[in-house]
């Protein structure tokens, strides 16, 4: 063997054993976290989304949006044009794929890693779940697939996993740009519509429309961590106070120390902080521990500028 060939097979096998290196860190790290919940998270996402898909979308031809809808729209068009009909769960997995592996070099391995076991999980169910028709009204099939589909989605983002598609290229995008971008998410659903409504007929898109409407407010209503919540509290024992709000929330506090009264004219402080509405149980513990006297006022969904940190 020449030396050049030995130093290339070298280089080679360090690449490898590097790359097997880095994934075992990864996961390594993935474990120490919240890896309960985010499986938890990953698997009722799976099942839900599969029941929408067999027992709703499906059999009353409704399509959903994101990477589920598109999925769909290209299941149907093969079954339309060509002799093979490709299985939905075949076409949703085809679709992540390359979007997961952009997202491993450029988003983040744990995020990647998440996604991946999400989007396999979900191609599955759906695979394996018969198909079932409930009922052939077309509009039920809307309200009730995207109920479970919005629930879904829902608890997966309570849980911090994506269901990729959509998810992953509008992170991308804000990754690049450093912009929110939900159009991406709306040009993916128009698309979908369109194409349903070209191919389909125009009805079917507007029942696609009511179940893109239900799921995102399902969606909202389950997913609660991103509404903020401002809480004012009045309180004589401050100290207490902000120490366990640093250590159960890791929220910051500003505080307004001699605040007086009208009334009594008693001289106490004045807490503000931001919480989400997750936590808010939470914190309710925190004020009944530490002082039951104290004055609070929380004022629901405000709107934050400035740097709010989001838990992992």
């Amino acid at each position: 063997m020449t030396k050049n060939k030995f130093v290339i097979i070298f280089k080679h096998r360090l690449k490898r054993l590097a790359k097997r290196y880095q994934l075992i860190h990864v996961l390594s790290s993935i474990s120490r976290e919240k890896y309960g919940e985010r499986i938890s998270g990953s698997i009722i996402y799976a099942l839900l989304s599969s029941i929408a898909v067999n027992f709703f979308f499906q059999p009353g031809k409704v399509y959903a949006s994101g990477a589920t809808g598109l999925a769909q729209i290209v299941s149907a068009l093969s079954a339309e044009y060509t002799s093979i009909t490709v299985p939905v769960s075949v076409t949703f997995y085809a679709v992540n794929i390359p979007l997961l592996v952009m997202a491993w070099y450029t988003i983040g391995h744990k995020f990647t890693v998440f996604t991946f076991i999400t989007v396999t999980l979900s191609s599955l169910f759906i695979q394996f779940i018969p198909q079932m028709t409930l009922t052939p009204d077309p509009m039920i099939n809307a309200i009730f697939g995207g109920l479970v589909m919005g629930v879904g989605i829902g608890f997966a983002l309570r849980n911090n996993v994506s269901s990729g598609g959509t998810d992953i290229v509008s992170l991308l995008v804000r990754k690049k740009t450093g912009r929110k971008v939900g159009t991406v998410s709306l040009m993916v659903n128009i698309l979908i519509m369109a194409v349903a409504g070209m191919t389909f007929g125009w009805q079917y898109a507007l029942y696609s429309m009511v179940t893109i409407f239900v799921s995102s407010r399902m969606t909202d209503a389950v997913f609660v961590k991103q509404k903020k919540m401002q809480a004012m509290i009045i309180t004589g024992k401050p100290s207490r106070v902000i120490r366990m709000i640093h250590k159960r929330l890791n929220r910051g506090v500003t505080i307004i120390n001699d605040a007086e009264g009208t009334y009594n004219h008693e001289h106490k402080a004045v807490l503000i902080t931001i919480i989400t509405r997750a936590e808010f149980n939470d914190f309710k513990d925190i004020m009944k521990k530490t002082d039951k006297e104290a004055f609070v006022s929380v004022a629901d969904n405000v709107n934050i500028i400035g740097r709010f940190v989001e838990d992992d």
